[in-house]
């Protein structure tokens, strides 16, 4: 559909044929990233609007509806902003998000006395600090006055759900902290989360297809990614395929490796150390020098194939680096740190006679003044929807109830990432709740804190939780929690899905003091 008398150059959009979910085309509008010639063929890097990064490719020229062209708009005819001129032309919604973005930071620089650059294009036409702001409201907390303690009020549609009722009664109970005071302010009532389209690529293990929005996250964390200098460069992927192992990974985002491995067809990693190499001969070479058949670091975990891997960030920089380089091309926001000193690797890895297979992995600070305990957080593509995300969501957990710790993992999340951590504190609350038994006939309570510490959910992430659930409810002055049958019935659906699990006993793991700068 392309017209070659038009030139269609960076920033421009237009309709591009692609194939959806069921394999039907479709015409999402998209943004001109790059163009290239290869022997006389244009090829055109695009990012679909509206769309997951990861599903942006380079097409060619049939796929371009150029009768919806729509060109950027020329900096020629852009004003100087307070003598910033602009350093890129603007594409057609551009313009607002620039005034917006100037007249900000032209307050702020203003008040220092200082002159701030132009601000740069916007990364993503809609990032997931965006979507993961307040949909479901920050929740807030009843005063003890009001909530001393919450009873529980099955909602029962026939008498045949009696029984199982009784074992869902869900209590909300006044929250204190450091076991005195308490918060004063009202629960807010759940809002139904939006609804955001899927934009290819599935949660690796969310067994409910629902899309949880959580409070508005915290942007302070060590591994969050600086989005203020995103170019076009590292909106692009960089490399084709990679080889680990008996897989064939197709990244879904920019990564940092050498320059030089980018022009590759196909970059070989070893799986067992993850060193990068150029060519299949130099990986066949170096695998007769490598005597790794497993992580580096502490095995603290085992049962049946399945093992866990501590490794220090500052013993194995090299191992480290090269983990942080293979997750960046699945995490888009996170950054690298090549500085892996203050971090904790968590491998998960798969045994068969060949050596231990990596899986997936978890990060975390070695002290977090946050209560984070994941930082970043990844299950390779070939092993997702398999139920490994949850499991080493619930490792995290398993560790934070051995350093006795309530932890939250570190925001933003991605859009899987949220999915699954989601379903897991979903799954994980409602298994205690459905087990609470009554006393003397008394419907069962149990209070915030409690499901806090029993589980090491946070307890922001306990309240989002419920909200989410649609769960609480304020009947009678006080606030209960209802557990529907619909609810009920699902939760044992996911659950008998769920066959991975952490055994804690096969645990062997032992929290160390990292406030003592000796240790690291």
């Amino acid at each position: 559909m392309a017209d070659h008398s038009v030139e269609i150059t960076e920033g421009c959009r237009l309709p591009v044929l692609r194939k959806n979910q069921v394999n039907e085309d479709e015409w999402p509008l998209a943004e001109i990233l790059s163009v290239k010639d290869i022997l006389g063929k244009k090829l055109y890097y695009v990012h679909y609007i509206d769309f997951n990064k990861r599903l942006d490719e380079w097409v060619t020229p049939d796929r371009l509806d150029i009768k919806k062209l729509q060109f950027p708009k020329k900096e020629a005819k852009t004003p100087m902003k307070d003598g910033l001129p602009g350093s890129r032309p603007s594409s057609p919604e551009r313009d607002v998000l620039f005034s917006n973005l100037h007249h900000v930071q032209t307050a702020s620089a203003t008040s220092r006395g200082k002159t701030l650059p132009t601000p740069k294009r916007k990364a993503e036409s809609v990032s997931l600090a965006t979507q993961v702001t307040a949909v479901t409201p920050v929740p807030s907390l009843p005063s003890s006055a009001e909530a001393s303690q919450a009873s529980v009020y099955p909602a029962m549609r026939d008498s045949s759900f009696s029984i199982k009722s009784r074992d869902e009664h869900e209590p909300l109970t006044s929250l204190t902290t450091n076991g005195t005071t308490s918060i004063q302010r009202h629960l807010i009532p759940p809002q139904p989360g939006r609804k955001r389209k899927s934009c290819g690529g599935t949660d690796e293990d969310s067994q409910d297809s629902s899309d949880g929005i959580p409070s508005a996250p915290r942007m302070t964390g060590s591994l969050v990614s600086d989005r203020s200098h995103d170019d076009i460069v590292t909106r692009m992927k960089n490399i084709d395929c990679i080889e680990l192992g008996r897989h064939r990974l197709k990244p879904w985002y920019f990564s940092p490796y050498p320059q030089e491995l980018t022009s590759l067809l196909i970059l070989y990693l070893c799986e067992f150390c993850l060193k990068y190499l150029k060519s299949l001969k130099c990986l066949q070479r170096h695998l007769t020098k490598c005597n790794l058949r497993h992580p580096p670091g502490n095995e603290i975990y085992r049962k049946g194939t399945i093992s866990f891997f501590e490794i220090d960030g500052r013993k194995n920089k090299a191992y480290s680096q090269n983990l942080c380089l293979l997750a960046k091309c699945f995490l888009d926001h996170k950054t690298l740190y090549y500085d892996t000193d203050p971090f904790l690797f968590y491998v998960m890895t798969e045994y068969d006679s060949k050596g231990f297979h990596i899986v997936g992995y978890f990060s975390k600070e070695k002290e977090s003044t946050e209560d984070y305990n994941v930082a970043c957080i990844l299950t390779l593509p070939p092993y997702q929807r398999r139920g490994y995300g949850k499991l080493l969501i619930e490792f995290s957990y398993e560790l934070s109830k051995v350093e006795g710790k309530t932890g939250t993992p570190e925001k933003p999340l991605s859009d899987l990432g949220l999915l699954s951590y989601r379903s897991y504190w979903s799954q994980t609350i409602l298994e205690i709740l459905m087990d609470l038994k009554s006393e003397n006939g008394e419907r069962p309570q149990i209070t915030i804190n409690e499901i806090s510490e029993i589980t090491s959910v946070k307890k922001e992430d306990v309240i989002s939780t419920l909200q989410y659930l649609n769960l609480i409810n304020y009947y009678k002055g006080q606030y209960i929690l209802t557990l529907s049958e619909d609810i009920v019935e699902g939760h044992e659906r996911a659950m008998q899905k769920r066959h991975l699990r952490i055994d804690p006993k096969c645990l062997h793991f032992t929290p160390k003091d990292w406030s003592k700068r000796g240790k690291w």
